[in-house]
């Protein structure tokens, strides 16, 4: 299932870093920036965690709320949000069913060998909980401009 602009966005329930209980619900009234993202970590996803750590400030003047998904545990996030002072909350989704219900769990090739894996995507939520960009072609170093162009 393929998720489209001016759809509502699947609710979830799952827990942080902290093992605190998140859900989308949690956010209305606000704007959310849901990124998913395939490792805790790796070098890809370490650089896209940090430009939105280095412009978070600025992201939270527009009125965002950042949260960061993968199939990671709380533990592995807390790990990769406290060696890069990451001042948002990552979500676990080990049950995959976040990466599910926004359709980003697919079938990926690298350097010749495919599997299945998360597609690097950004998903902008509004305060009624329509999703009103998606971010598909994800450029880690500038992905903050990318969220506010």
């Amino acid at each position: 299932m393929k998720l489209e602009i001016g759809q509502k966005a699947p609710n979830f329930e799952t827990i942080n870093q902290d093992g605190k209980t998140v859900k989308l619900s949690d956010f209305a009234g606000k704007k959310v920036v849901l990124y998913f993202y395939p490792k805790d970590n790796t070098p890809t996803c370490t650089t896209q965690a940090c430009n939105l750590r280095d412009n978070y400030v600025a992201l939270q003047a527009k009125g965002y709320t950042v949260l960061g998904v993968s199939t990671d545990t709380a533990k592995s996030h807390k790990k990769f949000q406290t060696k890069f002072n990451l001042p948002f909350d990552l979500l676990d989704d080990v049950s995959m069913k976040m990466v599910n219900a926004y359709g980003v769990w697919a079938e990926k090739t690298t350097f010749g060998k495919t599997y299945m894996g998360v597609l690097r995507t950004t998903f902008i939520i509004d305060e009624k909980g329509i999703i009103t960009d998606i971010v598909d072609r994800v450029e880690s170093k500038r992905h903050s401009e990318q969220i506010v162009s």
